[in-house]
C-alpha cells in the first residue's frame, strides 16, 4: 500500500505542497502539460532549487503576465498600477485577479484532468466558495475567491490534483499543521492568523501554533490537506522510498520554511501480532443521583481523556434501582478519572483494575457517494479488513441537506464502499 504522509512543521501553502511532489519525483514537464490544458492564457511556472535554513528544497513559482484584455488570465484595465498597454510579471501570491467560480469550473472542464480529478478540483473549489460567501454574508454565485482566485491558486490547486492522481497513494496522512501567528492582510483587511477562511477550512484538522508570528498556513494549504487526508497524526508505519521538500517565499529564521512530503510502503505487522494495550477499568454502583447528572458526568470524563463510558442499570441492597458506572481510561488516567467520578457524582467508592485490550487497527477513509463524501471508520488485521461502518455525523447531515431517510442515506453509504 503506497502512503503519502505530509509533514507540515512549518505550515503549508499551494506552492510548497507542489513543490514537496515534484521535489519527490512528479515530473515538471507532465505537470507543465497538464496545466497548459486549463488553456489560460498570461502565467508560466518555473522550478528552482534553494536552500532554506539549511535545507535544500524545491521552489515551485508561478508568474502572471498582466495585460489588457479578456479572459481568465486577464486583469483588464483599471487593476492599480498595472495600466492597460503594459505587461507585467509577478511571482506567486501577488497577483491581483480576482475569478468567479464559474470561470474557474470552465477552465478545470477544459482541462486533461481525469474526469476523476476534474471532480475533484471542482468539488475543491466550491467547497472554497461556501466557506467565502458564509464569511461574507452573501450567496455563492457572487462570490469571487479573492484569497485562492486568482491564477496562480488556480495552477497550484489544479497541479495538485493532477500530482496525487500521478502518485497514485492508497493513503495519505498529513501531521498536525502549525498554522503561525500574529496578524495578516487580506483583501478584507486585517484578521488574526489563521485567517478566516483558513480557519473555517480547518474542520477536525489537528493544529498548532510554535510562536512563529507569521502566516504560515494559507487558506489553499488548508483546502488542500483537508481534502485529500485520509487521517491526521504521527508519521505512519511505512519504508521510506523518497522524500520531498517544498520551499515557501518566506525565509524563517527558526525553522526551514518547507512542506516535508515522504513517500513509501505501509508496512504489514506479521501475522498473528495484535495491537493490544494496558488500560484502567473504573467501576461504582450509584443509587441516590438525580438522573440529569448523568450526562454531565459523561462530558467530564471524556473531556478527562477517558476512552469509554457507558451506564448499566442494576438492582441494588434493599431492592433500590441503580445504575453501574463503569469508565474505561489509560491506567496513567486513572487518577483524574476517580477525581472527575467523586467530584461529580454521589458515589463515595470505587473499585479499578488493570487490563489487557486487543483492538484492530482502525483508519477513517472517505469514500464518494452518490450524495456526497462519507468517512468510514475501517477496521482491519494484517491487510483484511473486519468491519467498516460510515460515520454517523455525515450520514446526518447528507440526510439534512438531501431531505433523504437516514437510513437510506446509510444503505447507499454502504453500496459505494461496496463498489468502490
Amino acid at each position: 500500500m503506497k502512503v503519502l504522509y505530509f509533514d507540515c512543521f512549518a505550515g503549508a501553502a499551494g506552492d510548497m505542497i507542489l513543490g514537496a511532489l515534484l521535489d519527490a519525483g512528479l515530473p515538471f514537464d507532465e505537470l507543465k502539460r497538464a496545466l497548459g490544458s486549463l488553456a489560460v492564457d498570461g502565467w508560466e511556472v518555473s522550478v528552482d532549487r534553494v536552500l532554506k535554513t539549511g535545507v535544500a528544497a524545491t521552489k515551485f513559482t508561478v508568474y502572471e503576465h498582466v495585460h489588457q484584455g479578456s479572459g481568465i488570465g486577464d486583469q483588464g484595465p483599471g487593476s492599480g498600477d498595472q495600466g492597460a498597454g503594459h505587461s507585467h510579471q509577478h511571482p506567486h501570491d501577488h497577483a491581483h485577479g480576482h475569478r468567479s467560480l464559474s470561470e474557474i469550473f470552465a477552465a478545470i472542464d477544459r482541462s486533461s484532468l481525469s474526469e476523476r480529478g476534474k471532480a475533484k478540483a471542482i468539488k475543491m473549489f466550491r467547497r472554497l466558495g461556501e466557506v467565502e460567501a458564509a464569511i461574507h454574508g452573501m450567496p455563492i454565485d457572487k462570490v469571487h475567491l479573492h484569497e485562492v482566485g486568482a491564477i496562480d491558486s488556480i495552477i497550484d490547486i489544479v497541479g495538485v490534483v493532477f500530482a496525487l492522481d500521478w502518485f497514485k497513494a492508497d493513503r495519505i496522512v498529513v501531521s498536525p499543521i502549525n498554522v503561525g501567528g500574529g496578524m495578516v492582510t487580506s483583501a478584507h483587511g486585517v484578521f488574526p492568523v489563521p485567517a478566516p477562511a483558513t480557519l473555517a477550512l480547518l474542520k477536525d484538522a489537528p493544529v498548532y501554533s510554535s510562536g512563529i508570528q507569521k502566516e504560515l498556513l494559507t487558506p489553499t494549504g488548508a483546502l488542500i490537506l483537508t481534502e485529500y487526508a485520509d487521517e491526521f497524526g504521527p508519521i505512519p508505519a511505512m519504508t521510506i522510498e523518497k522524500v520531498g521538500y517544498g520551499a515557501g517565499d518566506r525565509e524563517l529564521k527558526e525553522t526551514p520554511n518547507v512542506v516535508r512530503v515522504i513517500v513509501g510502503e505501509a508496512i504489514d505487522k506479521p501475522s498473528g501480532v495484535s495491537k493490544s494495550m494496558q488500560v484502567c477499568v473504573l467501576e461504582c454502583e450509584i443509587d441516590d443521583m438525580n438522573p440529569q447528572i448523568y450526562g454531565v458526568l459523561m462530558d467530564k470524563l471524556y473531556q478527562a481523556g477517558a476512552l469509554e463510558v457507558f451506564y448499566v442499570a442494576v438492582q441494588m441492597k434493599k431492592n433500590r434501582p441503580g445504575t453501574l458506572l463503569t469508565v474505561i481510561a489509560k491506567p496513567e488516567h486513572r487518577a483524574a478519572m476517580s477525581e472527575i467520578v467523586f467530584r461529580e457524582s454521589t458515589t463515595i467508592g470505587i473499585r479499578h483494575q488493570e487490563l489487557s485490550r486487543e483492538c484492530l487497527d482502525r483508519q477513517m477513509v472517505t469514500i464518494e457517494t452518490t450524495l456526497g463524501p462519507v468517512r468510514f471508520k475501517v477496521a482491519s488485521r494484517d491487510g483484511r479488513v473486519f468491519n467498516a461502518q460510515p460515520e454517523f455525523d455525515d450520514l446526518a447531515k447528507l440526510s439534512e441537506q438531501r431531505g433523504i431517510p437516514i437510513k437510506n442515506v446509510q444503505a447507499l453509504a454502504h453500496k459505494a464502499w461496496l463498489e468502490r
